[in-house]
């Protein structure tokens, strides 16, 4: 072989390596990974994040969005007498609690939609009944229109608009939500396959 065809083969040898080491740069900034696997989506218009708050947990503590900073985290609403679909929705909370409650950079917030009942010693009576240390599940009341404002504005799992007092969110959505406030997925807690889906949609949030 000649000197010149060594020299050429060599160059496009350099070169594909070049453009392959480019294009797994551009997977892994797209994706996350240079084998191209997919990242979460982020939900919402572009920028969107959870906005601030302040509730009270069922031990009386006052919950705010600094407490959240830096954590991966499972929004969900409900209420203490429903009889409908909030047990459902919280058995399967209690699968997603079992796998994450050690994992310190991980949380579970329960909105009462219904603050004039739910008051601090009834969701602590439920958060018992549901083994649920305040360190990491939060059962939290507050002022209504916040509160729903949240589920709304700033969860995403219900689309409706504020009417006044007569006002009810009643939604089976959680939203997962990653470090950065950003909600990265919707699941339907009713649902055995959504709940599925969540708890690995969590544990590749934990991996980015």
């Amino acid at each position: 072989m000649s000197k010149k065809a060594i020299i050429l083969i060599s160059f496009f040898i350099v070169l594909s390596a070049g453009f392959l080491g480019y294009a797994g740069y551009v997977i892994k900034g797209e994706t996350g990974t240079f084998f191209g696997k997919e990242k979460l989506p982020v939900l919402g218009a572009p920028g969107h994040t959870v906005q601030g708050f302040s509730f009270t947990d069922q031990d009386g503590k006052t919950k705010a969005k600094a407490d959240v900073e830096g954590k991966i985290y499972v929004a969900e609403f409900f209420f203490t007498t429903c009889t409908g679909i909030c047990p459902k929705m919280n058995a399967n909370m209690d699968q997603v609690y079992a796998k994450y409650k050690d994992k310190p950079d991980f949380l579970i917030l329960s909105h009462t939609v219904d603050p004039d009942h739910d008051s601090v010693p009834v969701l602590k009576a439920y958060a018992d009944k549901h083994k649920a240390d305040s360190k990491n599940w939060w059962f939290l009341t507050g002022d209504k229109k916040q509160l729903y404002r949240m589920a709304r504005q700033a969860y995403l799992v219900d689309d409706g608009t504020y009417t006044g007092e007569e006002d009810f969110v009643h939604t089976q959505w959680f939203a997962l939500v990653d470090k950065q406030g950003r909600i990265r997925g919707l699941y339907e807690g009713t649902k055995k396959q959504d709940v599925d889906k969540l708890m690995a949609d969590i544990d590749r949030l934990m991996e980015e």
